[in-house]
C-alpha cells in the first residue's frame, strides 16, 4: 500500500516538473515540435533558410527550352523575393523579321492581369470614401441597365468585378474583339441590356470583361478624369514605372513585342490585329494595359509590402489590399490541378485568383490575349513574386516557366521538368480534343430561294449592322460595320443557311448564317451560330439577331469593302 502511494507522488512529482521544464523552455520545445514534425506538417511551418530559388542559370535553360518547344519567339521573366527584385531578364526575339531581341524593358500586352490594376484604381477612390465596394451600380451610372430590372438595382460594384452576373462567360466581347472595335465605352454599357443572362444573379462564376470595362467608367466618373490617367497619376507614377494604360509616347514604342501565333501550315506568324501601336484601345481597363517585366515587378514588390513603394508611400490600405485578396466566388478545380500541384481551393478575389499550391496560398492571375500571354503570381508566406510576359499563343511557356519558379521553393513537390511536362498535358487534351471532334457539317450547297434574295444590309439592336453582297469578282461577302476585321466569304450550305469563311482565320471560328423566310419568301431576319455539327447554346452570336435595314431591301451588288 505504501509503495503504491509512493509510486503515486514519483508520477505527480514527475509529471509537475516536466509542466516548469516546458514553461521555462517554451521556444525550445517548440523548434523540437518542427523540427521532428510529420511529413503531412502545413508547408507554412517549413522555415524559408531551407528553401532554394531556382538560379539564373537553371531559369534560363527552361525558359530558352519553353520557347522553343511551344513556338514563341521572346519572354520576359521578373522575380521578387524577400522584398527585391532577384531577377528581370528578356529572352529570344522581339520582333522576328528585324532581329530585334527581348529585354526586361520590353512591352508587351499585359492582357487580363489588367483587371488587378483596375480593382486597384477603384480601392483608392474606396479609401477615399468616394465610394463603397457595396454601393449599386446604377446609383454612380444611372445609364447602368441589365435585361432583369432587379439585377440591375441590386448591382453592386463588388459585382462588377467577381464574375457574377448571370451573364455567359465572354458576354459582350463581341463589341471587343477581334480588335479593332468601332464601339464606344458608352455604347458598349448601353448594349448590356441587351445581353440575356444564362444563370441566376450571383449564382455562377462566368468570366465578363464588360464589367471591368464598366467599373473603370465609374472610377473615370468618380475621380474626373479618364481611367487610364487616373491609372498613371495614383499608381504607375508612385511606383515610377513606366507602363500605359492609355496612349504611349513614341518612345517606348521603341522596344515593343510584335504578337505572334503559330500552326502546323504556316508556322510561326504574326498577329498585328493586336499589336501595341501607342493609342488606347477600348478593352484597357480589362487586358489592354501594356507593361514590362521591370515595371510588374515592382508591382508586386509594393503589394508584397502592404501597397508601400519603395518609397514608403501606400499606393491604397492595407485594408483595401486585403479586401482585394478576399474569396468572393469559388472556382472549379481541375484533376490536373489537384493531381500536379495538390490543390483543394480555388477562388476569385478582385481582379485576382486564389488557390492552394503544396499547402501555400498563391495569389495570381493570368493573361490571354491572341499573341500575348501573361502570367502574375505572388506566394506571400514566401516572399515571392514571379511575372511571365511573352508574345506567343501557347500557355505552355508561362505556365512551365511559373511552375518551374515557384516549385523551386516548395520542398514538397517533385522534381519535374516542366517543359515536357506541358508537352505531355497538352498531347493529352488534344487527344481528348479530338476524340470528341464531330465531323464538318454538310449541306447540299442548293438554296432555296435566288442568291439576291439573301443579299442586303441587316441590323441588331446593339451590334449595328452587318451587309451581305457581291463583289465585282463575283464572291459573295459579308463584313460588320462596327467590327471590320469580321468580313469573309460566303458559301452556300443549303436550304436558307450560309457559311462566313473570315478572311482572318486568326481572328474568329467560321460561323452558319440562318435566315428566317416568311411564306410570301421575303426574309423576315437571320441570326448566326459556330460553324459546328454540334448544337452550342453559349456562343458570342446568341444575343443577336439581324432584321432588314429598310422594309424595302435593295441587295447591294458590286459592292465595296
Amino acid at each position: 500500500m505504501i509503495k503504491s502511494i509512493l509510486c503515486t507522488l514519483c508520477g505527480l512529482l514527475l509529471w509537475l516538473a516536466l509542466i516548469a521544464q516546458a514553461h521555462a523552455a517554451d521556444a525550445p520545445l517548440v523548434v523540437a515540435a518542427h523540427t521532428h514534425s510529420p511529413k503531412n506538417l502545413a508547408p507554412t511551418l517549413l522555415p524559408n533558410s531551407d528553401l532554394t530559388l531556382i538560379s539564373s542559370q537553371e531559369l534560363d535553360t527552361v525558359v530558352n527550352q519553353a520557347l522553343q518547344t511551344f513556338y514563341t519567339p521572346g519572354a520576359a521573366v521578373a522575380i521578387v523575393h524577400d522584398g527585391k527584385i532577384v531577377h528581370a531578364k528578356g529572352y529570344g526575339k522581339r520582333h522576328i523579321e528585324d532581329n530585334l531581341a527581348v529585354n526586361q524593358y520590353t512591352y508587351f500586352r499585359i492582357a487580363s492581369t489588367t483587371k488587378a490594376f483596375t480593382a486597384a484604381t477603384m480601392a483608392i477612390l474606396v479609401d477615399e470614401g468616394k465610394i463603397a465596394w457595396s454601393d449599386k451600380v446604377s446609383d454612380h451610372l444611372p445609364e447602368f441597365k441589365l435585361s432583369n430590372p432587379y439585377v440591375t438595382a441590386e448591382f453592386t460594384i463588388l459585382d462588377l468585378f467577381t464574375h457574377r452576373s448571370g451573364l455567359v462567360g465572354g458576354a459582350g466581347d463581341s463589341m471587343l474583339w477581334p480588335e479593332p472595335s468601332g464601339f464606344t465605352r458608352k455604347e458598349l454599357i448601353h448594349n448590356l441590356r441587351h445581353l440575356t443572362p444564362a444563370y441566376s444573379f450571383r449564382s455562377t462564376y462566368a468570366y465578363s470583361n464588360v464589367m471591368y470595362i464598366t467599373a473603370a467608367e465609374i472610377v473615370a466618373k468618380i475621380s474626373g478624369m479618364p481611367w487610364s490617367q487616373f491609372l498613371h497619376e495614383r499608381i504607375f507614377s508612385p511606383l515610377n514605372i513606366q507602363c500605359y494604360g492609355g496612349a504611349m509616347p513614341n518612345t517606348a514604342l521603341a522596344n515593343v513585342a510584335l504578337s505572334y501565333g503559330h500552326d502546323d501550315e504556316r508556322g510561326i506568324y504574326a498577329i498585328p490585329r493586336n499589336g501595341i501601336y501607342g493609342s488606347e484601345i477600348l478593352s484597357a481597363a480589362a487586358g489592354g494595359v501594356v507593361c514590362n517585366a521591370q515595371g510588374m515587378a515592382v508591382w508586386l514588390q509594393a503589394l508584397l509590402n502592404d501597397a508601400m513603394t519603395v518609397k514608403g508611400e501606400a499606393l491604397f490600405s492595407t485594408e483595401q489590399l486585403e479586401e482585394m485578396f478576399t474569396s468572393h466566388v469559388p472556382l472549379y478545380i481541375s484533376t490536373h490541378a489537384k493531381q500536379t500541384h495538390r490543390t483543394h481551393f480555388k477562388s476569385y478575389a478582385i481582379g485576382w485568383r486564389k488557390e492552394n499550391i503544396y499547402g501555400y496560398e498563391m495569389i495570381s492571375h493570368t493573361g490571354t490575349l491572341s499573341g500575348y500571354q501573361a502570367y502574375v503570381a505572388m506566394i506571400p508566406e514566401l516572399s515571392l513574386g514571379v511575372v511571365v510576359l511573352n508574345n506567343g499563343s501557347n500557355y505552355g511557356v508561362r505556365s512551365a516557366i511559373m511552375q518551374a519558379v515557384i516549385k523551386s521553393v516548395m520542398p514538397e513537390s517533385p522534381d519535374i521538368d516542366w517543359v515536357q511536362h506541358y508537352v505531355d498535358y497538352q498531347d493529352e487534351q488534344e487527344a481528348r480534343y479530338l476524340a470528341r471532334l464531330l465531323p464538318e457539317p454538310i449541306g447540299s450547297g442548293i438554296m432555296l430561294l435566288p442568291v439576291e434574295n439573301y443579299l442586303g444590309t441587316f441590323n441588331d439592336q446593339w451590334f449595328g449592322k452587318i451587309t451581305l453582297w457581291e463583289n465585282a469578282q463575283g464572291t459573295l461577302r459579308f463584313k460588320s460595320q462596327k467590327m471590320p476585321t469580321l468580313k469573309g466569304d460566303l458559301e452556300a450550305f443549303g436550304e436558307h443557311s450560309w457559311l462566313v469563311r473570315w478572311d482572318n482565320q486568326n481572328a474568329a471560328s467560321d460561323a452558319f448564317i440562318h435566315f428566317d423566310v416568311r411564306p410570301d419568301h421575303s426574309i423576315k431576319g437571320l441570326s448566326m451560330y459556330p460553324y459546328t455539327a454540334k448544337e452550342i447554346v453559349n456562343h458570342e452570336y446568341r444575343d443577336m439577331y439581324f432584321t432588314p435595314w429598310s422594309e424595302n431591301v435593295i441587295p447591294i451588288v458590286q459592292g465595296v469593302e
